[in-house]
C-alpha cells in the first residue's frame, strides 16, 4: 500500500472513496463537509437522511458510507472527528477510530484507493501536527492488507501539507 499526500481540495481528487470530516448530524456543514455536500449535490444528503432515519446520528469515531453523487469518486465515507477542546488522550483515541473506521470500510467495500481529508483539525481545532501522526500511524498499521493499493492524505491547507511532509519525507 502506497502513502501519499497532496495539497488540494479533496473535491477535486479521483478515488474510489473520498472520506468527509462529518459532523454527527450528517447533514452538511461547513469546511469540507459542506463542500462535499455542495459539490456532491443531492444524493450524498438524500442518503445521509436515509441513514439517519435507520440509524439516528454519526457518532465521534464512527463511520457510514454513502454515494459520492457527482463527485469523482464511488463512495463517500462520513466520519466523525472529536472536538480538541482540553485535549487527551479519549480525543486522541477517537481520531485514531476515525482513521480505523474508515479503512475497515474500504476494505468492506473492496476499494483500491481512499483520500482522506485532516480530520479535526480546522473548525475541531485538533492540533495539526498531533492529528497527522495519529492518521499517519493509524493507516501505516494497515500496509500488509491486500485490498487498499493507495491513501491519499489531502491537505487543503499548506501548514497541514507541511506536517505530512516532515512526517512522510523519509516514507514515500
Amino acid at each position: 500500500m502506497k502513502i501519499n499526500y497532496i495539497q488540494a481540495d479533496i473535491t477535486t481528487v479521483s478515488a474510489d472513496i473520498i472520506v468527509n470530516a462529518a459532523n454527527s448530524s450528517l447533514l452538511g456543514g461547513s469546511g469540507v463537509d459542506g463542500a462535499i455536500h455542495r459539490k456532491g449535490g443531492s444524493a450524498i444528503l438524500e442518503a445521509c437522511q436515509k441513514i439517519r432515519a435507520k440509524q439516528g446520528k454519526c457518532e465521534v469515531g464512527e463511520a457510514v458510507v454513502t454515494t459520492a453523487g457527482n463527485l469523482p469518486a464511488t463512495y463517500v465515507i462520513h466520519t466523525v472527528g472529536p472536538v480538541w477542546n482540553t485535549g487527551g488522550k479519549e480525543k486522541e483515541n477517537l481520531l485514531q477510530n476515525c482513521y480505523q473506521n474508515a479503512m475497515e470500510l474500504a476494505i468492506t467495500y473492496r476499494s483500491e484507493t481512499i483520500a482522506f481529508p485532516c480530520i479535526s483539525t480546522g473548525i475541531y481545532r485538533f492540533p495539526k501536527e498531533l492529528a497527522a501522526t495519529i492518521a499517519i500511524d493509524t493507516i501505516s498499521k494497515y500496509k500488509d492488507q491486500a485490498i487498499v493499493k493507495e491513501v491519499i492524505f489531502v491537505c487543503f491547507e499548506k501548514e497541514d501539507y507541511m506536517c505530512y511532509e516532515r512526517l512522510l519525507k523519509n516514507e514515500t
